[in-house]
């Protein structure tokens, strides 16, 4: 089979399953991506294992649930010692490298704790999720009266901005995401009416084209080195406003009407009310408004997808595009007024499935090229996947997922998963507070059979979905006495899930198994009577005379 040379992992954020065109959106023009669906595979039912930027994140870069690693929220840092996709891909011999966003908070106290340097090689990893960084970027600096949201945040962009002559203390809002009146103050891109202004900044010195400069410069002096580039786009993230000519590509009447029904406003589940009766669910519930927010976004993902297409080009440009197994994905959706809800959060398709295409440019996978495949996928798969191309070693305990190369190269997997399941931690939010959840039980699980979507909320009723006579996932049947074995029969999937072996990642079963009996061979020989239970050679050692010491001193005699 050829070798793999290049991984090149796009994740954008926040963009939607259904917003590009190969996945039948009716107005969206997103002919780059589409392109590469039509060249490999396009998983149409992947799922994140969490439906927020942090801990989904995490999921992709460790191959692990979030209650295995345990970075559950945004700003709760990944542990120390938690081995990461960059862990896997070097010792396969294959780079792992960063240009753009993580979303990581390093484990600073754990890290001192085991004497690691945040300066040194091996703490900068840790202290990156693993990644070897060329240039880490998570957008999101947003001031208020306290200060940044992440001080890190923009910081190389911030600098490369000025030094472009974009003069102010925070370019990358002041002109990446905000626009201007006619008497040149701010329009704020996060001020929802003002969507459909342009940015004050050109288009080839916004957020994405600089994203993929760094990334093509990064490959431009990487060489022939195995290596994994992890492109990661803060956009179509909001604030929702676009650079021009993206601002103007769409407009109201390429808006789609919103998947909503009034029905869910009636009794709904007090989980779903308080989501929708938070300030990002009203904002959305007003059509005005998401006439504003959505064209911008779109733009936005226009935007992304001709990033995508200069990173095509120039793989083919430098002899690379023959060995690069090209990824594009999200690390969650976007309600965007569906559901009566905003931002992402819950468990409804808008929110916890994502786009998902691969193109592996191997003679194995023409096959498959430009089919669909309609497998349960979760995100954490990534990770064992390219753990396969890159020629490691399957890690079964360790990575929670598999390895998507079969469904490649149009082989059946065995065994292939029947369920995928999502995590969400509500401690940290306002709604946690305002139920009276105990921050210690304020926990969301999802389990999703294909048909049957079922949501355990800790100290509540379940809610409970029924995809194939409820596709657009209107009606609760949580609180149905009719659908309760069916609860129950989703609860018992959820536990069975629950009670699998995570934690015991640093022996194989592999080695478990080898481990049986051994220490029978080792002189423990409990519950003996006399001995002859065993093969002799098993007792030899506890019959007869004591053996020499060592220095050769006669053992035969006794204690004085």
């Amino acid at each position: 089979m050829a070798a793999i040379r290049t991984i090149l992992f796009v994740m954008f954020d926040q963009l939607r399953h259904d917003y590009l065109g190969c996945a039948g959106h009716p107005h969206l023009k997103t002919p780059h991506i589409d392109a590469l669906a039509a060249r490999g595979v396009r998983f149409a039912r992947a799922y994140v294992q969490s439906p927020i930027c942090g801990p989904s994140r995490m999921c992709f870069y460790t191959g692990r649930y979030v209650h295995s690693h345990g970075a559950s929220w945004n700003g709760v840092p990944l542990r120390a010692g938690e081995p990461t996709l960059g862990d896997h891909l070097r010792a396969a011999g294959m780079g792992c490298w960063l240009i753009g966003k993580t979303h990581m908070r390093a484990d600073a106290e754990g890290m001192a704790r085991l004497g690691l340097a945040p300066d040194s090689v091996i703490g900068a990893r840790v202290a990156e999720c693993g990644f070897d960084v060329w240039e880490r970027d998570d957008g999101m600096r947003p001031e208020g009266p306290d200060g940044c949201y992440d001080d890190r945040g923009a910081a190389s962009y911030n600098d490369w901005l000025r030094g472009r002559g974009y003069a102010s203390a925070n370019p990358w809002h002041d002109f990446a995401n905000a626009g201007r009146d006619a008497a040149g103050a701010m329009l704020s891109g996060w001020f929802m009416q003002n969507a459909q202004e342009p940015a004050a900044i050109a288009e080839k010195d916004s957020e994405t084209p600089y994203i993929t400069r760094r990334a093509t410069d990064f490959l431009d002096q990487a060489g022939d080195r195995p290596v994994c580039v992890h492109v990661s786009y803060i956009k179509p993230h909001w604030p929702y406003i676009a650079p021009p000519p993206w601002h103007a590509m769409y407009g109201p009447e390429h808006v789609v009407a919103p998947l909503r029904h009034p029905r869910e406003r009636q009794d709904p589940h007090p989980l779903h009310a308080a989501f929708m009766d938070g300030r990002v669910g009203r904002a959305f519930q007003d059509d005005a408004l998401r006439a504003r927010v959505i064209p911008a976004y779109m733009g936005l993902v226009s935007q992304c997808d001709a990033a995508v297409g200069r990173l095509v080009a120039h793989l083919q440009a430098s002899g690379r595009a023959e060995s690069t197994l090209i990824v594009v994905t999200s690390d969650h959706g976007d309600y965007l007024g569906d559901h009566w809800l905003g931002e992402k959060d819950l468990f409804h398709d808008p929110s916890v499935r994502i786009p998902l295409i691969v193109v592996d440019p191997r003679p194995e996978a023409d096959a498959t090229r430009g089919t669909v495949c309609e497998a349960l996928v979760e995100s954490l798969d990534l990770a064992a996947t390219f753990v396969e191309v890159a020629g490691g070693e399957a890690l079964p305990h360790v990575l929670e997922g598999r390895s998507l190369v079969p469904f490649l190269h149009g082989r059946a997997p065995e065994r292939w998963r029947d369920c995928v399941f999502s995590e969400y931690d509500l401690a940290l939010t306002p709604h946690a507070a305002r139920l009276g959840l105990d921050p210690m039980r304020a926990r969301l699980f999802m389990a999703f059979d294909g048909r049957w979507k079922f949501v355990h909320v800790e100290g509540m009723r379940p809610m409970l979905h029924d995809l194939a006579t409820d596709p657009g996932e209107y009606v609760d049947l949580g609180a149905s006495p009719e659908h309760g074995t069916v609860c129950e029969r989703m609860a018992a999937r959820l536990a069975e899930w629950a009670l699998r072996p995570a934690q015991r990642i640093t022996l194989s079963a592999g080695r478990a198994a080898a481990m049986r009996g051994a220490s029978l061979r080792r002189g423990v020989t409990l519950g003996l009577k006399d001995g002859s239970e065993l093969p002799a050679e098993l007792t030899a050692l506890y019959r007869g005379r004591p053996r020499p010491a060592p220095g050769g001193i006669d053992g035969g005699g006794g204690a004085p």
